[in-house]
Order: C-alpha cells, then sequence, then structure tokens
C-alpha cells in the first residue's frame, strides 16, 4: 500500500509541474512560430489546426526527467526512493524525443519544410538506438526476458531477445507516433497504457519502474489539459517517438511485453492500418483498404466527429488494458 501510495504522489506531483510549466512553454513556441503544418490531402476539418504550436512532448519530459533525476540524487542522502534502473527508460525518453525535437524542427523551419527528416535517416536512428538499449537491458539490467500468462518463471530467449527487443521499441515508437493525430487521442492513449504497465510492476515488486509509470502518467494528464479539443498545442514527434519507445523499454523490462499488442491495442491498431493500406495500395494498382490512414482518419472520413473518434478509441484502449493487466495474473 506504502508503495502505491507513493506512486500515485509522484502522479499529481509531475501532473502539477506539467500543468504550471504549459503556459511558458505555450508563450515561448508561440514566440518562435514552432506550429504545425497540416497535411492538404488530410480531412478538411484538420486545417483549422494549422500554426497549433506543437513539440508539445517537452512538456511531459521535462517533469519526468526533473522527477526522476531529482529522486535518484536524494540516493546520496540513504533515500532510496527511484531506483537507477529507471535512468535506462528515461535516456530512451530523452533519447527519442531529442530525435523527435529535430525531426519537428526540421518539419517547420528546416530545409525540409513540411516533410521533416528523411525517414530512412530516422528509422536508421531508431533503430541505432534500439540496439543500444537492448543490450542495456539483457546485459545490464538483467531484467526478466518473456512471462507467458499462466506461467510464474521467466522464459530465457537467448541471443532472439535483441532483434526482438529492437522490433518492440522501434515498432511503438513509430505506433504511437501514427496515433497523434487527433486533439487528445495520443495522450490518453498512452497514459492509459502507462498506467496499466504501473499496476503490473507493483505487482510484480518492481517499485521503481511503476513510480516512473506513474511520474509518466501524471506529465501526460498535465498535458491533456492543453491538449484536449481544440487543442493549444500538439505533441509532436517530440513527444510521440519518445512517449512510444519508453513505452516498449517499460513492456520490456516488466517482462510483459507480449501482453503489449493488447495494451496497446490503439497504437498497434493504427500501425497496422498503414502497413496494409501501403501493402493493398502497391498489390492492387493503386486502390485502398480504408479511406484513408491512419486508421482515425478512416472513421473521421466515414462521419465520427474527431471527438466521438477519440472518446471511443480511448474506451477501447481502457477495455483493453484492463485485460492485459488481467492477463498478466491470470
Amino acid at each position: 500500500m506504502k508503495q502505491t501510495s507513493l506512486a500515485l504522489a509522484l502522479s499529481g506531483l509531475s501532473f502539477m509541474m506539467a500543468v504550471i510549466w504549459g503556459g511558458p512553454l505555450l508563450r515561448i513556441l508561440r514566440h518562435f512560430r514552432i506550429g504545425k503544418l497540416i497535411r492538404m490531402d488530410g480531412p478538411a476539418t484538420h486545417l483549422s489546426k494549422m500554426g497549433t504550436p506543437t513539440m508539445g512532448g517537452v512538456m511531459v519530459i521535462f517533469p519526468v526527467a526533473m522527477l526522476t533525476v531529482l529522486l535518484n540524487a536524494v540516493s546520496l542522502l540513504g533515500l532510496d526512493l527511484l531506483g537507477r534502473s529507471v535512468m535506462v527508460p528515461l535516456a530512451v525518453m530523452l533519447g527519442y524525443g531529442l530525435l523527435g525535437a529535430v525531426d519537428d524542427w526540421e518539419g517547420i523551419r528546416g530545409p525540409r519544410r513540411g516533410l521533416g527528416m528523411r525517414a530512412r535517416t530516422k528509422f536508421l536512428i531508431q533503430v541505432l538506438l534500439a540496439l543500444v538499449i537492448a543490450f542495456a537491458l539483457r546485459y545490464l539490467l538483467e531484467v526478466p526476458q518473456l512471462y507467458w500468462p499462466g506461467f510464474k518463471q521467466p522464459f530465457d530467449l537467448g541471443p532472439v531477445y535483441i532483434p526482438l527487443a529492437v522490433i518492440i521499441i522501434v515498432g511503438m515508437s513509430n505506433a504511437v507516433n501514427f496515433t497523434d493525430g487527433l486533439d487528445g487521442l495520443a495522450g490518453l492513449i498512452s497514459a492509459t497504457a502507462f498506467a496499466a504497465y504501473g499496476g503490473i510492476a507493483l505487482l510484480q515488486g518492481q517499485v521503481f519502474i511503476a513510480r516512473f509509470c506513474f511520474s509518466l502518467v501524471g506529465a501526460l494528464f498535465g498535458f491533456l489539459w492543453f491538449n484536449v479539443h481544440p487543442a493549444e498545442l500538439i505533441m509532436g514527434d517530440a513527444g510521440a517517438l519518445s512517449l512510444g519507445a519508453t513505452l516498449g523499454v517499460v513492456s520490456l523490462m516488466t517482462g510483459q511485453w507480449i501482453l503489449l499488442p493488447i495494451i496497446a491495442i490503439i497504437p498497434v491498431s493504427e500501425a497496422l492500418s498503414v502497413i496494409l493500406q501501403i501493402t493493398y495500395f502497391k498489390r492492387t494498382g493503386g486502390k485502398r483498404l480504408f479511406k484513408m490512414a491512419p486508421l482515425h482518419h478512416h472513421f473521421e472520413l466515414l462521419g465520427w466527429s474527431e471527438t466521438q473518434v477519440v472518446q471511443r478509441f480511448w474506451l477501447v484502449g481502457l477495455l483493453f488494458a484492463m485485460l492485459g493487466v488481467a492477463l498478466a495474473f491470470v
């Protein structure tokens, strides 16, 4: 109970830090005119978002990083509030956040205005970062490699673990990035998934991971304060890439990554919709499987309002997150 109380307290603290930091961040972004550029081939209703400040993921990263560093610093005084193991997901959040920020900046002010970094360059950097993290997880932290529902002892995957971990980290990074397209969607879905893995970590006795997860949940709620429809601030790649990669790492650290497609069903579905759309388009000579990908745009073009898509996707995500937590302890 004590561990749960501290985890929830950290969530409240990071929420307040994000909300307080949000106002000055908005003024900075507006001053430098760091505004979102909207796809002209997207739903017409999105044109009103043109110029909305982006790179809002910084609002999430800053309070979580500050809390993590400060709580690790107090260990010098003999207080063990947040273990050093969380420095790995923190490094992932910062590394992918920096990559996303560069991508956002290039898309707004760089030579590839409206496009951002070249996809191959961004993907290569994602893979290289994921490789380093995968080796750290296996050989430095020695995390449980795989918990299978119904079995109490983790399975050892051997050398297969490294490429699997890379796929999970890079895949989730891009999946959450695809999800970031509607006001509040990526933030709500990410907060739900981190809360689920925070609960799993608590029940497994991984209290430091749980505290990190709930710190992220609080910061995401603070970001949503500014991101709910109509959004004053957009997450951007700075937030989406870092949140997705961090979620993948947290799932790997708990050993419950096999449940990731369930707990994070919305980002996984969004990524699959893009893959299926591209494959179907190429195989059929220009026909489309969905009206538009990622998946949330398909439902918008079916007539759902932006708020309906976000609320219904979140309800589905919440139900599947609860199912994932239940399956972790069958």
